[in-house]
């Protein structure tokens, strides 16, 4: 009886840093922004330990052009360990690593095999008996059916389809070398390694073909466990499928109602309570959280009052339940109670009208949204969205901000 165990991993993105930390303590921001090495460094650990027979990364070892040669001689000593320990490293290009977007090269160990860019090619390990079919991204953007040209299977070996495709398509990803589940089974190999998309996904069991999701988390969209994947073989089948989670840091979206709050304080320990159980989803990881508060609250004017007050008071409350919980983002998004009195506002001018109107002037919208594209065009992409398409929003927040302020004034 043949058995071995392979790893497919994808979306490794060496030299990306993580977004949406703020530089308010440098040294957990660097703890962030190295878990994506950490994680890569674990994951080389566990196949020599375990002695697997081989490690697949289907695309995307890095997130762009190197800086400098750093990141490139990272991943050439992990590799390098490897290949110590006699075990061969299979890699196709992705869109962050196309070859027209890695302009600096390291030369790599001879047990690392990259597909060609030119046309899909296939790789034999011999004695394993295992046939490895690929095609790396010439370009960063590749938008015909790649697999629809991929070799035959070959007869009585254990074949592997490796690439980096959106497969039947993700809403955060890019479309790249589109294909169906369909197509891929049509090649007849009995596992399909794919990259691109950063969520743990199984498109199908027979045969398998899955999606390990990226190594390490990088921004509030990218939340859980991640990880790769390790797949035993015997006599030629798939005969098991399991995650091996290897990150240093995770992400969390933590919605908190704050209906019951009459003050700043009051949100805050409310807020404290529903990140105690955060500590134990962590597992011992750095954990980014991103607070919601949301509801229906008396103290909705005077939580954006200050809000880099109260940022910090939610921070502090995230200290006192664990040292490695942080605050990523806080986010507002309560409403006022309908009807009910603005204590402590002076209402000559009834200053909530007053904004309101002011909010649904035609001019104002139209200089606010021009001079918000114009803002949003200035800086970088994020992962919130649409700056200029977010004018209620931002309209709300400031009028809550103006009427807390005012009431902190005449209390």
């Amino acid at each position: 009886m043949t058995r071995f165990t392979f790893i497919h991993a994808a979306d490794l993105h060496l030299g990306s840093p993580l977004a949406g930390l703020g530089a308010r303590n440098a040294e957990i921001a660097q703890r962030f922004a190295s878990a994506g090495r950490r994680a890569f460094e674990d994951l080389v650990s566990h196949a020599i330990e375990a002695r697997v027979a081989f490690l697949i990364v289907a695309g995307d070892v890095y997130d762009g052009d190197w800086a400098d040669h750093s990141i490139g001689l990272f991943f050439a000593r992990q590799v390098a360990r490897l290949d110590r320990a006699g075990i061969p490293v299979v890699l196709v290009r992705g869109n962050h690593d196309a070859e027209s977007v890695i302009t600096k090269a390291i030369t790599l160990p001879e047990a690392v095999r990259t597909f060609s860019t030119k046309k899909p090619e296939t790789i034999r390990l011999d004695a394993l008996k295992v046939a490895l079919h690929g095609q790396s991204f010439p370009n960063r953007a590749v938008d015909e059916n790649l697999s629809l040209s991929y070799p035959a299977a070959v007869p009585g070996w254990f074949n592997v389809g490796v690439l980096h495709t959106s497969c039947t398509g993700h809403a955060q990803h890019a479309t790249y070398a589109p294909c169906s589940v369909a197509d891929l089974r049509a090649r007849g190999y009995d596992y399909w390694a794919l990259g691109h998309i950063h969520d743990y996904t199984e498109l199908s069991q027979d045969p398998w073909i899955l999606f390990p999701g990226n190594l390490q988390g990088r921004s509030i969209r990218e939340c859980g466990p991640k990880g790769a994947v390790a797949v035993e073989v015997s006599d030629g089948q798939v005969a098991g499928v399991r995650r091996l989670i290897v990150d240093h840091a995770r992400f969390h979206n933590l919605s908190v109602a704050v209906d019951e709050a009459e003050t700043e304080a009051q949100a805050v320990a409310l807020v404290e309570a529903a990140m105690r159980p955060l500590a134990a989803l962590a597992e011992g990881r750095l954990l980014a959280v991103r607070v919601h508060l949301t509801g229906t609250t008396a103290a909705h004017d005077r939580l954006a009052a200050d809000r880099e007050t109260l940022t910090a008071e939610i921070q502090a409350a995230a200290d006192r339940v664990h040292e490695d919980i942080w605050l990523e983002k806080l986010k507002i998004e309560t409403a006022r109670p309908s009807g009910g009195p603005r204590e402590n506002v002076v209402d000559a001018i009834d200053p909530a009208t007053l904004l309101a109107e002011i909010d649904r002037d035609p001019e104002f919208r139209a200089r606010a949204t021009a001079a918000l594209a114009e803002i949003a065009a200035k800086m970088p992409a994020t992962e919130d969205g649409d700056m200029a398409g977010d004018l209620d929003t931002l309209c709300a927040e400031a009028e809550a901000m103006i009427l807390g302020r005012l009431t902190k004034r005449a209390c």
